[in-house]
């Protein structure tokens, strides 16, 4: 598909980059700009980035960036429910390319707390973001091809509460069948509204999956990413 064949939502701005590393180096400016400026009005800063394999190129640029790290709170916005050292542990992805260098200095909000289930472990992960600041101050998406974005995916039983945005919870269980991993993920009304918003994609079949999401947007249910289809996202795509 072409890139001008996205009808997307007005003031949504897209950036298009020929390599992976070319989208990850320009979101990181992005990203360190914005967390340079809310920390001179701000004692603070949180960034919430997402796990797998697009993300690497952007960690590995914006682990070396001159920030006060040591200010800055990193999250997920969501995290399969392993051990750390579980292949599959988004934790120990962020630990091994993110916070590095002089992010190491950044303070680190597990999601992933002791409990068999994320159920069982709920209150623990509610203490640890009990410091956690709303709105965010950056906001980093991924997107399944299912139309799901952080764990918010649309066969998980618990789908209407982490959407519903009344609610005052900030974390949700996420037991998707789809998926083979019990999960955890921040809700709805924490991921919303954060200062910058971007979504991180990589592949035609990503492209594909955009353009669905924009008709019909209104039907969140069916694809949650389209509940950060508005007006401020900054999307961010590589072939």
């Amino acid at each position: 598909m072409k890139m001008h064949d996205l009808n997307l939502p007005e003031a949504v701005d897209a950036h298009f980059f020929d390599t992976p590393e070319d989208a990850g180096f320009a979101l990181a400016d992005a990203v360190a700009r914005h967390l340079a400026e809310r920390l001179l009005i701000a004692p603070r800063a949180s960034l919430v980035v997402s796990g797998g394999s697009t993300p690497l190129p952007f960690f590995e640029a914006l682990r070396e960036k001159p920030l006060d790290w040591a200010r800055i709170d990193v999250l997920l916005a969501d995290e399969r429910w392993v051990p750390e050292t579980d292949g599959a542990s988004n934790t120990r992805l962020v630990r091994e390319n993110l916070l590095q260098g002089p992010a190491s200095e950044a303070r680190y909000l597990a999601l992933k707390q002791p409990g068999k289930t994320p159920a069982d472990g709920l209150a623990a992960v509610e203490a640890a973001l009990a410091d956690l600041h709303l709105p965010l101050d950056v906001l980093i998406l991924g997107m399944g091809n299912d139309g799901h974005t952080a764990s918010l995916f649309p066969d998980a039983p618990e789908l209407d509460q982490a959407l519903d945005p009344e609610s005052a919870a900030i974390v949700s269980p996420m037991t998707p069948p789809s998926q083979p991993q019990e999960r955890i993920t921040l809700t709805l009304r924490a991921l919303s509204q954060a200062g910058l918003t971007a979504l991180h994609l990589k592949g035609d079949d990503k492209l594909e999956t955009l353009q669905a999401a924009c008709r019909n947007i209104s039907q969140v249910k069916e694809m949650p990413v389209r509940a950060f289809l508005k007006p401020g996202l900054q999307i961010f795509w590589s072939a």
